[in-house]
């Protein structure tokens, strides 16, 4: 149970840093673009793994989780967006009709999903919808800071805003699973170490 939480985590950095990359490079790695996004479509799973296709395709994320708590370069701006997304899931929980009709909106594109996959512009476009329709007006809002040349691009808006919705998504799991913030402000490194053994393991099995 707790690796399962700790690939939420995973998840929940990977789709944050994926952020931060757009916010101030305007690019992003595609195949971790490619995970967090089909995440937000699995809605019934009966693994935290096959939400993500595996552990290997949250590594990027774990990397993440490690270097911003145990490593000595860190990024406060991720860190705040981390937390943002975890009181903001919060928040989300107490208004059940948003969950509703994210759970409608994102069933309800299933056939464009089959059709045009993913990371197509038209799904993130609906998915980057359904995050400002269903989670603009709770608090608190989550403030992505970064280049103003790519913050006012409206493509890369919509794939920020479909991210967040795919941290939303694994912040929602780490919950269930019985993660909670204090883990993370109290007792950090039971999490890290959790997270070096499975990207050992991975590296082990690509080998």
């Amino acid at each position: 149970m707790n690796e399962a939480r700790v690939i939420a985590l995973g998840g929940l950095f990977q789709a944050v840093s994926l952020v931060r990359s757009l916010a101030t490079e305007g690019d992003c790695d595609c195949a971790a673009f490619e995970t967090c996004m089909s995440s937000v479509f699995k809605l019934e799973s009966d693994s935290v793994a096959e939400v993500y296709g595996g552990v290997v395709n949250v590594s990027d994320g774990l990397r993440m989780l490690v270097a911003q708590i145990d490593g000595k370069v860190r990024d406060p701006a991720l860190l705040r967006i981390v937390f943002a997304i975890l009181r903001l899931e919060r928040s989300l929980g107490r208004h059940p009709a948003a969950v509703q009709s994210l759970r409608q909106g994102l069933r309800g594109m299933q056939r464009q999903l089959l059709h045009f996959g993913p990371t197509h512009p038209t799904v993130v476009a609906r998915v980057a919808d359904l995050y400002a329709e269903n989670l603009s007006n709770l608090r608190p809002r989550v403030m992505v800071v970064g280049s103003p040349l790519y913050l006012h691009q409206p493509v890369q808006v919509q794939r920020i805003r479909a991210l967040l919705l795919s941290a939303l998504r694994a912040a929602v799991l780490w919950r269930q699973l019985g993660g909670r913030r204090w883990h993370l402000l109290m007792r950090p490194r039971r999490e890290v170490m959790l997270a070096r053994g499975m990207l050992t393991r991975c590296t082990l099995d690509g080998i």
